[in-house]
């Protein structure tokens, strides 16, 4: 095409003629020719110049790089500083991550600092391109799935850049920058990175699976290290309650400092080699063992160090060693050890903490012991449940709490503190951890299999008379074919035996290697890699061929043995493949502690099921309309605010807003604290019809709200006939049917009750934002009687022209808090 354009293009030459007049002359065809040579040896010289650079800072639209091609001409970004470097990162197994990482050359020292997607892995056959509408994108080449997107086209991108600071960064016209990897932080803060509220540092997997650690930005604590989204194991002192946390920024200098919305540092914390001018590097990291470090480049030795962790003994570090294991010391220092002593694979070095497991023998089953069970005793260690991480503390002495244990046939565990606080903790879960030390004020018992003793052996009777002694060829013919045919009856049934067992080993093996694959994200493709992706068959091994019916389409099953999950069946054909698996990655992108987590999923032809963790205790409905089971006003609220802050997460708090679309009762479940998880969100409103959180008329996120009205009401009344006038209506039947309730609990109820109906309104534009009524519930906003003339209804058809809803408190106002 070039050459084409060349040959057939008319050169024109400004030239003078004999009287010095300007004029233009058309050339010969032997000068065009010959300037077409020079062009072609110019553009060799240039092309040859460049197939000897693999690498450059900046790169126009159209740039790609690819993890198979080894022709590519520019292999990798690197800063102009020679500092960084931005390309395909090899993993273990064969797979890669694309990121930014030092490029300092020792291969120990060149860490990632940044990674698509949060450490998306993908196959060497994959290309990252900036798209010629200005997107980044990660695309799987054999099934063309675009793994992850910048979502920034068309808005001017004119190049890709690697900032000096390890910044990438995409610039429009006069070097504008449109975005920036600064702005997304995933494990690794470099100097003048922020880390902005709600962000978080989140630890790298060595597996396709996300970590559970991460650093987050939290009020009022300021700053936390937490397991999962419910385990705080470490927080900063802060010496004063700031107004509102803002950020945390990491200096070049090496300080850590956490700021309000003043711009006031509140909080900050240095590295020992603060003010040394021969540190040129520096980077803060969320390792892959839960503690948050400063790293400072030693130039000498061509090395990291540590110049601060926030946990200073890693044991405190929760989950540090897995399951069925403690963490303890020796002269080196932190050891993994387990929990039995019989266990081949202790006294461990520290084990990947994400993996799930420590290599250590999982707890017997106490169910299969031959004899009772006795308590093992451990000195000077705590024991903690990682799955799930609620442990019961009761007031009981150590004599009463082992007694007590002993009696109680779903305790497994128990730790005695020996500090004076009388506190005995409790573990009804086989997946246990823990720590010991000389330091630790606990003993902890372990509940495991009696060995009996042996049977002492009965004395001879001296007055017996012996038997007399009979020998084969006295044996009658009879008796000697019986006992042919009884020992060849015998020989059969054990063969059969035999081979039995040896279908049933076969089959659960092959069981356990499809689920293990699947768990290996071998089979999926979503973008943060913490879902599974099982095939039909697979689910129906995993649910023992959907035997266990918990609800409608909602069945129970269990996932490589050890978690209970519950798999529910989609109605959905309306969606693609691409489209299905798009939609459950961002499903499965949110973490909330009042959210059930979604674990995995299934796309078929004509199967579409995702799989959730089992919550126990069911849903809201059944234990709020329980007669026989107590409940108490603040256990109520707490469901209500629980169901509330999910609200407000999904519509706000996510990257892209996520209406739940089915809010009810029976789409609320209840853990063994009564704690509040609501499941089914994004389903009908999001899968089925691509998700939105506006329209044109009544908005999925209004209906949410409308749905939450009425949910509010049904919790206040513990009724499901919820139809009344006024809010002297509502407040009438409460008093007629809770007459326990005192002077304070009646002023919260009627707090509730009207901004409840505030929310079904029948004008979507009347009802508050989701935000507001969570301010109402906490007690920072007070709210105005709805008008007198309200009536409510299940199908809130009611007319209503009516505004205002909620007030700041003003100071000196009485407002409730709940």
């Amino acid at each position: 095409m070039l050459e084409s354009f060349l040959i057939f293009m008319v050169f024109k030459i400004p030239t003078k003629n004999h009287k010095g007049k300007s004029f233009i002359i058309k050339t010969s065809s032997f000068s065009c020719i010959c300037s077409l040579l020079a062009l072609v040896i110019l553009l060799g010289f240039a092309d040859c110049v460049l197939c000897n650079k693999e690498s450059i800072d900046s790169a126009p639209l159209g740039f790609e790089i690819s993890g198979f091609d080894k022709n590519v001409k520019v292999k990798n970004l690197v800063s102009e500083n020679g500092v960084f470097q931005f390309g395909f990162l090899e993993k273990d197994g064969g797979e890669f991550v694309v990121g930014i990482r030092y490029n300092l050359g020792p291969k120990s020292a060149n860490l990632p600092v940044w990674t698509v997607g949060g450490g998306v892995r993908v196959s060497n056959n994959s290309t990252f391109r900036l798209s010629m509408d200005g997107r980044l994108t990660l695309v799987e080449n054999h099934s063309n799935f675009i793994v992850w997107s910048s979502d920034t086209s068309n808005i001017g991108v004119e190049k890709v850049t690697l900032l000096n600071n390890g910044n990438l960064v995409l610039m429009g016209s006069e070097s504008r920058v449109v975005w920036a990897s600064f702005d997304r932080p995933t494990n690794t803060l470099l100097p003048g990175q922020t880390l902005h509220y709600p962000q978080n540092l989140r630890a790298s997997s060595t597996k396709s699976v996300s970590s559970y650690y991460t650093f987050v930005i939290r009020e009022p604590e300021g700053l936390a290290l937490m397991w999962e989204s419910n385990i705080t194991y470490w927080t900063i002192p802060l010496s004063s309650s700031p107004a509102a946390i803002k950020e945390a920024r990491f200096d070049p200098n090496g300080v850590l400092g956490l700021y309000d919305d003043m711009e006031k540092m509140v909080w900050s914390i240095s590295s020992k080699d603060f003010g040394e001018t021969s540190v040129s590097l520096r980077h803060l990291r969320m390792d892959q063992d839960g503690n948050l470090r400063i790293y400072s480049w030693n130039d000498a030795v061509r090395s990291w160090r540590v110049g601060w962790q926030a946990v200073e003994d890693q044991c405190n570090v929760f989950g540090s060693c897995g399951l069925y294991s403690v963490c303890g010391y020796n002269s080196t220092g932190p050891i993994c050890d387990c929990l039995y002593s019989d266990s081949l694979d202790s006294g461990n070095v520290f084990p990947s903490p994400d993996s799930g497991a420590s290599g250590c023998k999982k707890m017997v089953d106490l169910g299969n012991c031959k004899a009772h069970t006795s308590m093992s005793i451990m000195k000077q260690t705590v024991l903690y449940g990682l799955y799930p991480p609620h442990d019961i503390d009761m007031m009981l002495s150590e004599k009463e709490c082992k007694e007590y244990c002993s009696n109680d046939t779903t305790c497994l565990a128990l730790t005695s503190k020996n500090d004076g606080s009388g506190i005995c903790t409790l573990k009804r879960t086989a997946f246990i951890s823990g720590s010991t030390s000389p330091s630790i004020p606990s003993t902890s018992f372990l509940k495991v299999c009696l060995v009996p003793q042996a049977v002492a052996a009965k004395g001879a009777n001296p007055n017996a008379t012996p038997k007399a002694i009979s020998f084969p060829f006295q044996v009658n013919y009879r008796k000697f074919i019986s006992a042919v045919a009884y020992v060849v009856l015998v020989t059969v049934l054990a063969i059969l035996v035999l081979e039995l067992f040896i279908v049933v080993f076969v089959y659960h093996k092959r069981r356990y290697v499809s689920q293990n694959r699947a768990l290996k994200g071998t089979k999926t493709n979503i973008q943060d890699n913490a879902l599974i992706r099982l095939s039909y068959k697979e689910v129906q091994e995993i649910t023992s061929g959907f035997s266990t019916q918990l609800g409608f389409f909602v069945f129970k099953g269990l996932l490589l043995e050890e978690m209970v999950v519950v798999a529910k069946v989609l109605d959905v054909t309306v969606l693609s493949e691409k489209e299905f698996i798009k939609a459950v990655s961002i499903l499965g992108g949110t973490h909330h502690r009042n959210l059930t987590a979604l674990k995995g999923f299934c796309f078929e032809a004509k199967h579409k099921i995702l799989i959730y963790e089992c919550i126990p205790n069911g849903s809201v409905d059944k234990w709020l309309f329980d007669d026989k089971k107590e409940k108490n006003w603040q256990q109520r609220i707490d469901i209500g605010v629980g169901v509330t802050r999910a609200l407000v997460y999904l519509h706000t708090e996510c990257q892209l807003c996520i209406p739940h679309g089915n809010l009810k009762l029976e789409n609320v479940l209840l853990d063994d604290k009564l704690f509040p998880k609501v499941t089914d969100f994004g389903i009908k409103s999001f899968l089925q019809s691509g998700g939105s959180c506006s329209s044109s008329e009544e908005s999925p996120s209004e209906k949410d709200i409308f749905m939450l009205g009425k949910m509010l009401i049904e919790i206040v009344l513990l009724s499901r006939n919820t139809v009344a006038d006024s809010l002297d209506q509502v407040m009438d039947q409460v008093m007629q049917e809770q007459k326990y309730l005192d002077s304070e609990d009646l002023r919260g109820v009627e707090r509730v009750v009207r901004i409840a109906l505030w929310c079904m309104q029948n004008q979507p534009f009347l009802r508050p934002s989701v935000g507001e009524v969570m301010k109402v519930l906490e007690g920072t906003l007070s709210v105005d009687r709805p008008p007198t003339s309200f009536a409510y209804r299940n199908d809130h058809d009611t007319e209503i022209n009516v505004a205002g809803v909620v007030a700041e408190i003003e100071p000196g106002s009485s407002g409730v808090v709940l």
